[in-house]
């Protein structure tokens, strides 16, 4: 009996001591941890450590992002009041390029207004505190020749590199040696001058070279290169022609008045302008009229297209950098059809930049019915124009040429 009772006793202690081990075992001890996409979960047991990681979706307020996509924002937005919308908006910051920075920036300025902005007292407010206000100090004070701070040292250059960059020998021969090493410099400048090697010298090494003189003093291979002195032209004087005296002289049909230069003159009246233009038909000596930049517009323009038509010995007619619209210039144009001696017409740089398709194809139109016109002085913009204009002079001058060689004949 007493054995059994041991017996007993012993089977007792050992299944108690499955039971703890078995509690040991399943006692484990659990460290969550949390983030937005991912839940990490650590296990500690009486023999190992297991972690194990879960991808989950992420979860705002207990719930998954997904179950927020199908709640009417508008709506939630609409039973806020006003004080709680612009809390919600300062703690959101849209990132929305579209929105101006005063709606996109949480900040607000509650500072009220001092008066309408005076630029030129901000300047000298801004100016004024930029001198009050004390430099920051120098950690290290100024000392001329001393390098503050670490001095940049250039990494070594490869070997590979340097041999690249060497000088390749070339065999010239002894005598094309010979003559190099013997060579003065101008000789040597004569002879770049001759390949054409023009960045091995100035301009005056090169012109000197070219004309044959003798080389700059101070210029040579070893010399300082100085600029050219620029050369200074005094300017033109201006005209002195007497406008009165010359419309008196077209009036009286001068025959020593073939060359009327009226260009650069300011002052010249529309009255006066409409006394030389009605003089025009009865003169027949006057060959050049030269207008430019005198302030002709459409009125006295359009007189002077009626003066041309009736004209008889006269040859160029410039009226370039003027005031005279794009039509008006078509009623020039059209003018020299009746006039069969212009041979030079100028009217370009005007009021107007651009004539304009239309304008261009109707001076075209005019230019290949006149038979008489050599040269046009006009900026066509258009390909087309410009082309047919250049063909058609290039036919009346040839037609011309070939009329004087039979005259010859």
């Amino acid at each position: 009996m007493a054995d059994t009772a041991k017996d007993k006793d012993v089977i007792d202690q050992e299944a108690e001591e499955v039971e703890v081990k078995e509690e040991t075992t399943t006692t484990t001890t659990t460290t969550k941890k949390t983030s937005q996409w991912h839940k990490t979960r650590t296990t500690k047991t009486s023999a190992t450590t297991k972690t194990t990681t879960l991808t989950t979706p992420a979860k705002l307020y207990g719930k998954d992002l997904s179950e927020y996509d199908d709640v009417d924002v508008e709506s939630l937005l609409a039973q806020l009041s006003p004080e709680e919308i612009t809390i919600l908006a300062k703690e959101v910051d849209p990132d929305d390029n579209f929105l101006p920075p005063d709606q996109r920036n949480s900040y607000e300025c509650t500072k009220e207004a001092t008066g309408p902005l005076n630029r030129k007292q901000l300047i000298e407010h801004i100016n004024k505190q930029a001198i009050e206000t004390p430099d920051q100090p120098e950690f290290e004070p100024f000392v001329q020749g001393k390098v503050r701070g670490k001095k940049w040292v250039p990494p070594p250059r490869d070997a590979r590199d340097i041999e690249a960059e060497e000088q390749i020998a070339i065999d010239m021969g002894e005598e094309y040696e010979h003559a190099l090493n013997d060579a003065t410099q101008e000789e040597i400048i004569d002879l770049a001058a001759i390949l054409g090697f023009h960045s091995m010298m100035n301009q005056d090494q090169y012109h000197a070279s070219l004309l044959n003189k003798g080389q700059p003093v101070g210029l040579g291979w070893d010399g300082i290169t100085k600029s050219t002195q620029q050369k200074l032209f005094p300017m033109d004087p201006p005209n002195s022609t007497d406008v009165e005296e010359s419309i008196k002289r077209v009036k009286d049909d001068d025959s020593k008045l073939i060359d009327l230069n009226l260009n650069n003159i300011k002052n010249i009246s529309d009255e006066k302008l409409e006394q030389l233009f009605a003089a025009l038909p009865q003169n027949e000596h006057l060959e050049v009229l030269s207008l430019t930049n005198v302030g002709l517009t459409d009125k006295t323009a359009l007189l002077l297209a009626a003066a041309i038509e009736k004209s008889k010995t006269l040859r160029v007619l410039n009226v370039e950098t003027n005031f005279i619209s794009p039509p008006v210039i078509v009623k020039l144009v059209q003018a020299l059809l009746k006039c069969h001696t212009i041979e030079e017409f100028r009217a370009s740089n005007q009021r107007s930049a651009v004539l304009g398709n239309k304008i261009e194809m109707e001076i075209t139109d005019l230019v290949e019915k006149n038979s008489s016109l050599l040269r046009l002085g006009l900026h066509l913009e258009f390909n087309d124009a410009r082309h047919r204009v250049a063909a058609h002079l290039q036919r009346n001058i040839d037609r011309i040429r070939v009329k004087r060689l039979n005259q010859r004949k």
